[in-house]
């Protein structure tokens, strides 16, 4: 008996060393000029015959290579006929803390209790996860990892997606705290005798009230003695300083307004609104007071029979028509896997009518801004980390967005992964090679 434990153990190191991730990219060495290609700035600008040069991670030069002659230096990529994007980024994401929703101990996304500020998601963080290696193909080159559950789930991190364990992945660590607003409606139970459909929430206040009273003392703990130590209360110094965002999830009309008023009471003065469901209502508050929105997963069914059915398409260019500044977030379902399709859920927006730039802006810049990250992610522009990538068609249109190269931080990173040596594997088996 003995002995089989001891051959089963190497069966499963065995299978593990078979799909193990991808080595991280060795920190770049040499300078490299990337040629012919149209390059999507991010910022809304379409550069023709980019010439975009890269030294020490860093871009040094984005120019149009028909009205300004500069020197190539380095390796030089031809990408003749080929598009160049800022690396996508995928906000309030559980990518890396969980790996198998049936296995218990691969799931890292939440902790017992309801107010955990003090928690951080990115210590949790997975590098070598196969899911966060899938993003990388796609042209998702950013994370933030994002905890769950409760009303104050912790503090999420962001982290760039190719990295050997979470220090190497940190680009800002413990950006902002996450909560959860109460629901203003509640879905009847069925198992419990309630008739099915939505509801008005009784404990709404109630609910409200606890966050309310964890504020309140957090304030008092933190503008007193600190006689004891306390984890949590000390967590909360970031949002009155203002040194850390809150990012609010909040869906409907009532909630978000309560949510923006019960913010500025409390003197939380950076905040950004998550999922926001009906966020278009109350734009007009948001843009007077600079309250930005992580739209929700755009591929998904209306919340009620009364919106038009293709509500969650449209609701990100309802936001940026009304001036406000929108990325967008996916979260639900699947969403850790789901992610890598976050570029399609911007060119659904862009069959909505969004201008195609304008749309690339919600997974770049837009929400770099949002993350505060954009002195370095978000753009191609000079100064910037070079985490950017070549793709043969359009990166909105999963058709068309085969990438070439990728580069994080000037590293040309390996687009494998566990799906693409399956896919191989498999191809040669169809065709009978």
């Amino acid at each position: 008996m003995k002995n089989l434990k001891y051959i089963f153990a190497l069966l499963v190191f065995s299978c593990s060393l078979g799909f193990a991730q991808q080595t991280p990219a060795p920190a770049q060495t040499e300078a490299f000029t990337i040629v012919g290609a149209t390059a999507h700035i991010g910022n809304g600008e379409v550069v023709e015959n980019c010439i975009i040069t890269v030294e020490d991670g860093k871009i040094t030069a984005c120019v149009d290579g028909t009205k300004s002659r500069i020197a190539h230096i380095g390796k030089v990529i031809n990408a003749e006929g080929q598009h160049v994007y800022p690396g996508f980024i995928a906000p309030n994401s559980t990518l890396g803390l969980q790996e198998i929703g049936a296995v218990r101990a691969t799931n890292d996304t939440r902790e017992i209790g309801s107010m955990n500020p003090h928690i951080r998601s990115l210590i949790a963080y997975n590098a070598e996860s196969k899911i966060v290696e899938s993003m990388r193909p796609n042209g998702v080159l950013i994370a933030q990892a994002t905890p769950r559950g409760g009303w104050i789930s912790g503090t999420s991190s962001i982290v760039q997606l190719d990295a050997w364990n979470w220090e190497d992945a940190a680009i800002k660590a413990d950006d902002g705290i996450h909560m959860n607003w109460p629901n203003t409606f509640t879905r009847g139970r069925w198992w419990l005798g309630e008739p099915p459909g939505m509801r008005p929430n009784k404990n709404y206040a109630k609910n409200v009230g606890e966050i309310q009273m964890f504020i309140a003392e957090s304030k008092a703990y933190l503008n007193g003695g600190k006689a004891t130590m306390n984890l949590q209360y000390e967590a909360m110094k970031g949002l009155f300083d203002g040194t850390q965002k809150l990012y609010v999830r909040a869906s409907s009309e009532q909630a978000i307004r309560d949510a923006i008023d019960f913010c500025s009471e409390n003197g939380i003065s950076d905040v950004v609104i998550v999922g926001g469901y009906e966020a278009h209502k109350v734009s007009d508050l948001l843009k007077a007071k600079n309250i930005p929105v992580l739209a929700q997963r755009v591929h998904r069914t209306p919340n009620s029979d009364d919106d038009d059915y293709d509500y969650p398409y449209k609701l990100a260019k309802i936001l940026v028509d009304k001036g406000v500044l929108v990325g967008l977030e996916n979260s639900g379902g699947m969403e850790r896997a789901n992610a890598r399709n976050l570029p399609f859920q911007a060119g659904t927006v862009v069959a909505q009518g969004l201008d195609k730039e304008e749309a690339l802006k919600l997974i770049t810049s837009n929400t770099a801004k949002i993350l505060g990250v954009d002195d370095r992610l978000g753009t191609l522009e000079v100064g910037k980390d070079a985490t950017l990538f070549i793709s043969k068609g359009d990166a909105l249109d999963m058709r068309t967005n085969i990438l070439s190269h990728a580069f994080i931080s000037g590293r040309a990173i390996s687009l494998e992964s566990h799906q693409t040596t399956l896919w191989k594997r498999y191809n040669k088996k169809i065709n009978g090679n």
